[in-house]
């Protein structure tokens, strides 16, 4: 395969850097408890200092691996899939969703929003981040809005971006994983006197699930 022949590919959405794929449980959000099969690409400009996967900002880094392959791998598992990232939307989701809905599974993605929304989805997961901004389109269709809280600033960014969403959006506060000691009562305090909003744990590092 030439050079230009792999970058339309890639543009088309038929290769994409797969970073890992893995099935287990959901940790997070409205799906947490429900067995799943992730499907993580690489590729992220978004830069969250706090981020726990950092190994995948490098595209370059992963493989790129055909969208029928990664479906055949999914499809061995479970009904539920989930993409995620890195920054998922960085990529054109339509030809993987579409042949994963020719599967008859649902689909799920994890996402920043800050690029367009592309594929098909059963189930939107919104997290903004401060230094790159959802979409409106991704605002109207998103199915949950889950705002990491590593400092009281973030309560401030919650209530805003919790005011772009549609009102049907169902809305979390989760705390970043190393300030959780912290943060954890802060978000108790916040949520019984805004209950509006629902707490979200990573359960599956409680549980010490991959």
């Amino acid at each position: 395969m030439t050079k230009s022949e792999k970058q339309e590919l890639i543009a088309q959405g038929l290769l994409l850097p797969l970073m890992e794929e893995f099935y287990t449980i959901q940790g997070e959000g409205f799906h947490k408890g429900t067995a799943a099969y992730f499907i993580r690409l690489g590729g992220c400009d978004v830069g969250c200092h706090w981020c726990d996967v950092k190994e995948s900002w490098n595209a370059e880094l992963h493989p790129p691996t055909m969208a029928d392959v990664i479906v055949d791998h999914a499809t061995k598992y479970s009904k539920t899939i989930v993409i995620t990232g890195g920054e998922p939307l960085m990529w054109n989701m339509d030809p993987l969703t579409s042949k994963l809905k020719e599967n008859g599974l649902q689909i799920h993605i994890e996402t920043s929003g800050a690029y367009q929304l592309t594929g098909t989805w059963d189930w939107i997961c919104l997290s903004p981040k401060k230094l790159k901004l959802p979409t409106e389109e991704v605002y109207e269709k998103a199915n949950e809005l889950k705002v990491i809280v590593y400092n009281k600033d973030d309560f401030r960014f919650a209530e805003e971006q919790a005011a772009k969403v549609n009102k049907d959006c169902i809305l979390y506060l989760q705390p970043e994983w190393s300030k959780r000691d912290k943060v954890v009562p802060e978000i108790v305090d916040y949520v019984m006197a805004n209950p509006k909003w629902k707490v979200s744990l990573q359960t599956h590092k409680y549980l010490n699930i991959p």
